[in-house]
C-alpha cells in the first residue's frame, strides 16, 4: 500500500501494535509483519484499498486481497466446511481483509463499521463470496467489531485469546442473484 495517504494510518497502526505486542514481538518482527504483503496484493483486479478522508486527511481505512494461502482457525467451526480444502486453502473465492484501522482521534464514530461494510461491498463487486480475516489476541475492540457485524469466529471464544494467538474470522457475503 504505497498510497501516501495510507502512510499516517499505517504509522499509527504500527505504533499501536508496538504498544500492545512489544513483550511478544521484537521491533524487527513487527516491521516484517507490517511489510509482509506487497502493495500489488491490494490492487485491482484482486484487491482494493478503502480510505475515509476528512478535510483531505485519512481518518480510517482498510484493504482486501485475494486469499490463496492456508487459513488459520478450527475447520470444525467453519459455517460451510466445503469452504476450505484439506490443505487449509480456500475452496471458494475468498477476500482477506487487512489493516482495518481508525485513527485514534476519530474512534467511537462508527468509521470502522463503515470501512468494513465498504470493503465487503467492493469484495462482492470483484466476485468474492467469502471474507476471511485475523486479528491479534490483544485487540478485543477489533474482535468485538467482527462479532457485532456478523463474522463467525473460527476459534473457541471461551478460550483465553493469548492461548490461541491470531484470531481468525469468516463471513459469507450476500451476492445478488
Amino acid at each position: 500500500m504505497h498510497d501516501p495517504l495510507v502512510r499516517p494510518l499505517l504509522d499509527e497502526l504500527s505504533h499501536e501494535y508496538w504498544t500492545r505486542y512489544q513483550r511478544v514481538l521484537s521491533a524487527e518482527e513487527l516491521r516484517a509483519e507490517m511489510e509482509h504483503y506487497p502493495a500489488q496484493d491490494f490492487a485491482a483486479p484482486h484487491g482494493e484499498l478503502v480510505l475515509v478522508l476528512e478535510d483531505g486527511e485519512p481518518v480510517a481505512g482498510g484493504a482486501f486481497r485475494r486469499r490463496a494461502e492456508p487459513e488459520l482457525g478450527d475447520p470444525a467451526r467453519l459455517t460451510r466446511p466445503a469452504a476450505r480444502r484439506a490443505d487449509g486453502t480456500p475452496a471458494v473465492r475468498t477476500a482477506e481483509l487487512k489493516r482495518i484501522w481508525t485513527h485514534s482521534a476519530h474512534r467511537r464514530r462508527g468509521l470502522a463499521r463503515l470501512v468494513l461494510a465498504e470493503l465487503e461491498r467492493r469484495a462482492v463487486e470483484r466476485g468474492y463470496r467469502r471474507v476471511y480475516l485475523t486479528t491479534g489476541p490483544r485487540q478485543p475492540e477489533a474482535a468485538g467489531l467482527y462479532l457485532a457485524t456478523g463474522y463467525t469466529p473460527l476459534f473457541d471464544t471461551g478460550t483465553d485469546p493469548e492461548e490461541i494467538g491470531p484470531l481468525a474470522f469468516e463471513k459469507w457475503l450476500e451476492v445478488a442473484p
